[in-house]
């Protein structure tokens, strides 16, 4: 492994893969974790468990970013009006999906370049979530739904009267 870095981030396993979650303080980071794993118990996502909350290690191996938690913290998670709590945890997983909360950058329909980011040298998605959006919401989206063909191109989107372009005389047809 190289590259090795602590990092001021939250990580939750879903399934297969990591939602690494990073955003600055305050940002939601833990709660984001937490919901993440309740809709795991819940099964609108496959099952999910705490990586790590507040700080992360993450290494490459190969194409592969990893996460872990940091060991001080292992198995311990904020939960907001009541502290800090032990949950379960895994040791390590490999990073699928990079979340940013309170980012900039984020938009109703995001460019391409914004949806990537890139960690040690390896290229990730990314969900870029902006100030008072549910993250919650978009995680599982991402989780669980692919990409439109149309999506590609707006212009052909509003040509096929699809989305918010619907023809005016649709609900009299």
């Amino acid at each position: 492994m190289s590259h090795s870095a602590s990092v001021h981030a939250s990580a939750v396993l879903v399934g297969e893969r990591a939602v690494l979650i990073r955003g600055p303080s305050g940002s939601g980071k833990s709660r984001l974790a937490f919901d993440l794993i309740l809709a795991g118990r819940s099964g609108q996502l496959p099952p999910a468990i705490l990586v790590g909350d507040d700080r992360v290690h993450l290494d490459t191996a190969g194409k592969e970013l990893r996460v872990r938690p940091a060991p001080e913290l292992a198995g311990l998670m904020e939960i907001r009006g009541l502290g800090i709590r032990r949950c379960e945890f895994t040791h390590e997983a490999v990073v699928g999906l990079v979340v940013d909360l309170a980012a900039g950058d984020a938009e109703r329909m995001p460019p391409p370049e914004a949806l990537q980011t890139e960690i040690n040298g390896i290229i990730l998605p990314r969900i870029p979530i902006g100030e008072g959006i549910s993250p919650l919401l978009l995680v599982v989206a991402a989780l669980t739904t692919t990409e439109s063909s149309c999506s590609r191109n707006v212009a052909d989107d509003c040509l096929g009267q699809i989305g918010n372009h619907i023809s005016r005389n649709i609900a009299t047809e």
